[in-house]
C-alpha cells in the first residue's frame, strides 16, 4: 500500500481553532487542518511552514506536537504529524481551500472532518 507522510497545523487563536474546507479531489467539501505532504529531506517544521505559506499566504509559529495519526484510507496509508500553531499575523488568504472557519470546543464537531483529522479532535477539545 502506498504511504503518504504529511504535516497538519492546528492553528489556535485563543479558544478557537482554524479549519479549512477542501476544494478539490475525492474529499472535496470535507474539512481538515491545513498542511500537506512532506518533501524528501524536509523536516516536519519546514514542511509545515512551507505548506501554510503556499495554502494560506500566512506565517506561523509552530508549537508542540499534538499527536501523529496513522490512518488507512482505501488507496494509501497516511502518517499525519499534527502540531499546535499560531499565526504571526492575522492575514490569511485561501489559495487552495473553498472555505474556512474558526471553531470553538462547542462547534468543533459542526463540520464534516476528514477521517484522519477526526483522530485528534478529542485532544484539541481538551485544550480548548
Amino acid at each position: 500500500m502506498k504511504h503518504i507522510e504529511v504535516v497538519a497545523a492546528v492553528i489556535r487563536r485563543g479558544n478557537e481553532i482554524f479549519a479549512t474546507q477542501r476544494g478539490y479531489g475525492e474529499f472535496k467539501d470535507w474539512w481538515e487542518f491545513p498542511g500537506g505532504k512532506m518533501e524528501p529531506g524536509e523536516s516536519p517544521a519546514d514542511a509545515l511552514k512551507r505548506e501554510i505559506r503556499e495554502e494560506l499566504d500566512a506565517e506561523i509559529k509552530i508549537g508542540d506536537l499534538i499527536r501523529t495519526v496513522e490512518w488507512d484510507y482505501p488507496d494509501f496509508h497516511l502518517t499525519m504529524h499534527c502540531f499546535w500553531c499560531s499565526l504571526t499575523s492575522e492575514s490569511l488568504h485561501l489559495n487552495e481551500h473553498e472555505a474556512s472557519c474558526w471553531l470553538t470546543a462547542k462547534t468543533l464537531h459542526s463540520v464534516r472532518w476528514l477521517p484522519a483529522d477526526i483522530g485528534i479532535l478529542e485532544d484539541i477539545q481538551k485544550e480548548l
